[in-house]
């Protein structure tokens, strides 16, 4: 039985980017609902029951930082941030409000599709109310979450107490960015939001155990220049 192709929902009030990127999905097979404004967005998110939003945010109506709040208030739908605004503050605002993802316009089409295929994937694998197993699997290493035990290409690997817990909320992030801000106050707590430096030292420990290649890891990845994901994770 062939699966159903995925529902996107666009929010977008540039026709011609709702055009251009309707066009892309639809060619990849997949559904496309459209909506110009925030409140007719929410409306549709909860009456189209989308897969995945799609989500410019200079809507007219509200910022698209509100929308994200909003639909995170009952939904965890993967969400994916399509806009202009290139400043750092305004991906870390994106991703704290509960974006899955940021993506900077113009953007190509392959990237458009991958990176909404990973934030499909990642809902599949990790249905709502499904329970995290023991272990996680991302390259040659193995991580069980209840002993604390890390190996890599078999061989033990010690972590700090400090640096496991860096591991297991990207782990649990299932691929998703997350900021200095979300990694500081799940490692850390919220004493230490001021203190970034702490994360950059740890990150490039934990880098230097984990990876075969510190300097150009596949696995622990800086992403946008405002947080961290763990790539390659393994269902």
């Amino acid at each position: 039985m062939q699966a159903a192709s995925p529902r996107i929902l666009l929010i977008e009030d540039d026709p011609s980017i709702r055009r251009f990127v309707r066009l892309a999905l639809e060619d990849e097979g997949w559904q496309v609902f459209e909506s110009e404004t925030a409140r007719r967005g929410l409306i549709d998110a909860a009456s189209r029951q989308p897969d995945a939003v799609v989500l410019d945010l200079g809507l007219p109506d509200a910022d698209g930082k509100t929308v994200i709040a909003e639909l995170r208030s009952w939904s965890q739908l993967p969400i994916l941030v399509l806009s202009a605004r290139e400043r750092e503050e305004e991906k870390v605002a994106a991703l704290d409000a509960g974006a899955d993802d940021y993506l900077t316009k113009p953007f190509g089409v392959p990237e458009l599709l991958a990176r909404l295929r990973v934030m499909l994937r990642r809902r599949q694998q990790a249905p709502a109310g499904d329970k995290p197993g023991t272990q996680a699997h991302f390259g040659e290493v193995v991580v069980d979450l209840a002993t604390h035990e890390v190996t890599r290409a078999g061989q033990a690997v010690h972590l700090t107490p400090i640096e496991f817990r860096l591991l297991a909320a990207l782990i649990a992030g299932q691929g998703r960015v997350l900021t200095h801000r979300q990694l500081l106050l799940q490692v850390w707590g919220p004493e230490y939001l001021d203190r970034p430096h702490y994360l950059r030292v740890h990150m490039a420990n934990l880098r230097q155990k984990i990876e075969a290649d510190a300097a150009q890891p596949l696995h622990l990845m800086t992403e946008l220049q405002v947080g961290y994901r763990l790539a390659g994770l393994e269902a």
